[in-house]
């Protein structure tokens, strides 16, 4: 399936995530880090966008970007290229330092900035690094409390929120964080709410789309998906579930699998728990099933009927 366009329009707020390829690091030692801060500070300049908030991991980076007349495509290919470039003169070597293409969450920041903004200037503490964010060096946490000066980081939106008076916002965020310590993973701010890619309520996914042009696919669950699949080889969900690599059955699942693999607002996971399966397999035979669709007509054809009686 044709993976699907950014959505861009000028004021666009993202949650942006950069991993190293094959979860490999993407920062070797704090030069890199101060590298990509000197970046940083030169395409903000360049391209007018905000930072509204970041992380830096070892093999990972989180931003909350606010584009302005730039695309964000533009931004991003311009950074992690200039990026690249200097990890691999810096090591020594040749090939790709991130993973495939960026993640961009588009947000609704008016509803989602604050917690956002929390969220990921807490990922050093929910991975155990830290006890307190303002322990960790690499986030923009620190400046929002006035502790440092990252002036490519802009922090005045977000502390509008607590208060007009600096000091008694940067107190009030100091607390907000806080209470966010025992938060787990959010998996909505990863995945979104809508096509895997936007985070917000329905009139804002309606208005985000019809800015960027673009037309709002129907949500489907993993529900309609193993429904869709079994009426199309006339199989029950038991027999669907049952122990036994017989065809129809296998066949069904494997596309099943693939179905799933293709939409990010479904798990694999979850479809493993239905199933009792393990999922690596469920995605070794997703795989192979692609590869047989190459060369089977028949098969290629029903994946393609099947994705769009999904998406219709």
């Amino acid at each position: 399936m044709a993976r699907k366009p950014r959505i861009n329009f000028p004021g666009a707020v993202y949650h942006v995530i950069l991993r190293g390829n094959a979860g490999g690091p993407i920062f070797f030692d704090d030069r890199d880090r101060f590298r990509l801060y000197l970046i940083l500070q030169q395409t903000v300049e360049r391209f007018r966008y905000r930072i509204h908030g970041f992380c830096l991991m070892k093999n990972h980076a989180h931003f909350i970007m606010q584009v302005g007349d730039i695309p964000l495509s533009t931004i991003m290919q311009n950074l992690s290229l200039r990026y690249t470039k200097w990890i691999n003169f810096s090591q020594g070597r040749t090939g790709h330092v991130f993973q495939g293409r960026y993640k961009a969450l588009l947000l609704d920041a008016d509803s989602y900035l604050l917690e956002i903004v929390r969220y990921v200037h807490l990922n050093p503490v929910r991975a155990g690094m830290v006890i307190a964010p303002e322990d960790y060096p690499w986030s923009g946490h620190r400046a929002y409390l006035g502790i440092e000066i990252i002036p490519w980081l802009s922090s005045d939106w977000m502390l509008s929120n607590f208060s007009g008076k600096i000091d008694t916002a940067r107190n009030k965020y100091r607390t907000f964080v806080a209470d966010g310590m025992s938060e787990k993973r959010r998996n909505e701010f990863h995945s979104g709410t809508c096509e895997g890619r936007i985070l917000g309520d329905d009139t804002f996914v309606d208005e985000a789309l019809c800015k960027a042009d673009q037309i709002r696919q129907r949500a489907f669950s993993l529900h309609d998906v193993v429904t869709t699949v079994c009426l199309r080889y006339g199989i029950s969900e038991s027999q669907l579930k049952a122990r036994g690599k017989t065809r129809p059955y296998t066949e069904a699942r494997a596309l099943l699998a693939l179905l799933v693999k293709e939409n990010a607002h479904l798990s694999l996971t979850e479809l493993g728990r239905f199933l009792d399966r393990d999922i690596s397999p469920l995605s070794r035979s997703a795989q192979r099933l692609v590869v047989n669709a190459e060369t089977e007509p028949r098969l290629a054809e029903l994946i393609r009927e099947l994705r769009h009686e999904l998406l219709s």
